[in-house]
């Protein structure tokens, strides 16, 4: 099995994951009465597991719902140190450097991973360690926030296969890494 790294996010239409205070309700502003997941559960079947920065991960810790995901969960994370006794056979802390993180990651047998936050997404494109994006952009100008991107030490080219529009306002594409 090929070994991929994968992003599914949605951003703002000025390219911001969360607002200035790290906000996320936004991404609820365009009315989706029937739940359209937007092709989130597909994309979930296409992964071994998640590699998330602490942030997420403590956001996700936030919502007041059970552990949302069944596939393994990797917490990059220097100050972290342990989980929850009711998270330990779901989540692990690693704190390499990010191509020894993947390597460990891959040798356990998780090829496919879903990359997920700001700084995590921002720390494998500087390394070049992204395969796919999926990017789904929400309709709204937030003006300011957490921004999906950052500087980069040397562009990175993509090709668009796919965009499709859901409910009838909301973009999503799919791009995979040229390295040709």
């Amino acid at each position: 099995m090929e070994k991929k790294n994968k992003i599914f996010i949605a951003c703002s239409l000025d390219g911001f994951i969360a607002d200035k205070d790290g906000g996320i309700a936004w991404l609820h502003s365009i009315p989706n009465p029937e739940q359209n997941d937007m092709g989130y559960a597909d994309f979930m079947q296409e992964v071994d597991a998640l590699v998330m920065g602490r942030n997420t991960y403590e956001t996700v810790c936030g919502f007041d719902i059970p552990w949302p995901y069944e596939k393994p969960v990797f917490v990059l994370s220097n100050s972290l140190k342990e989980v929850p006794k009711t998270l330990e056979e779901k989540v692990k802390i690693v704190s390499d450097p990010l191509p020894l993180v993947i390597e460990g990651i891959n040798q356990q047998g998780y090829r496919r991973l879903y990359i997920d936050g700001g700084k995590t997404i921002q720390s494998f494109l500087k390394a070049d360690l992204i395969d796919e994006m999926t990017i789904t952009t929400i309709p709204l100008l937030l003006g300011s926030g957490i921004p999906l991107f950052s500087d980069l030490p040397k562009p990175l080219l993509f090709d668009c296969l796919s965009s499709k529009v859901f409910l009838g306002k909301i973009a999503q594409s799919f791009y995979v890494r040229n390295r040709s």
